[in-house]
């Protein structure tokens, strides 16, 4: 059984779900420490005929200290959610398959979560659906894990009875692979694709979120994602 683990951004690039797609079993590490500073589990970008379109989630933060991202809270001041909605329209109103994912946005930035995961992962779960990655999708917080760093992927592991940790090579500097030996696990290194394919407005922009490759590509952007 092949185990990966990722952060639940907000509106993933394609990365997140190849990775997925490369696993058995997907676990999204909700209870992990908040990152500090500009995080992707907040913000994404998209595109529209300026170039970048940056979008950003505003959470709870001031005076909390740090915080575990399932306890983290949206703050839902000012007009953020309307404008995030139609700036998304106004982008890809021009995009082939805006239709078919219309009925999901609008219903997204309807409801009012009130967890930054639970938004996350109603997104995580659309788009994996879509993509038909049939992965399995564990939360850490369902294995009641009390351990970090290299321990933590380790404990995960041994938790779901995994064979194999998948992890991009990057974090090859950050994991031991001795400790994955002793334990019994194999650390196998992937490097995510850079993958292109045709986009509204001007040059290329890679590693949007996962919408735009959808908005654009509909029913072909699983090929397009994994393709070799």
């Amino acid at each position: 059984m092949i185990i990966s683990t990722y952060q639940p951004y907000f509106f993933p690039f394609p990365g997140f779900f190849y990775k997925a797609g490369l696993s058995d079993v997907f676990v999204i590490l909700d209870q992990v420490q908040f990152p500090q500073g500009t995080t992707w589990t907040t913000r994404n970008r998209f595109k529209n005929d300026q170039g970048t379109l940056w979008m950003t989630v505003p959470v709870w933060k001031k005076g909390l200290g740090r915080q575990r991202i399932d306890t983290i809270k949206i703050c839902y001041e000012g007009r953020w959610v309307q404008k995030h909605l139609t700036s998304l329209k106004n982008a890809y109103s021009h995009a082939p398959y805006l239709q078919d994912h219309l009925a999901f946005l609008n219903r997204i930035f309807a409801t009012k979560f009130n967890r930054l995961i639970d938004l996350n992962l109603a997104v995580i779960r659309y788009l994996i659906d879509d993509l038909k990655i049939d992965t399995q999708l564990v939360l850490l917080s369902e294995l009641g894990i009390q351990a970090k760093g290299n321990r933590l992927l380790i404990e995960i592991c041994k938790t779901l009875n995994a064979s194999c940790f998948l992890a991009q090579k990057p974090a090859a500097k950050y994991l031991n692979c001795n400790l994955f030996d002793a334990a019994g696990v194999e650390l196998r290194f992937i490097r995510l694709p850079s993958i292109a394919y045709p986009q509204l407005w001007s040059d290329f922009i890679p590693n949007l979120s996962t919408l735009d490759l959808l908005l654009n590509c509909g029913p072909r952007a699983r090929d397009i994602l994994f393709k070799v």
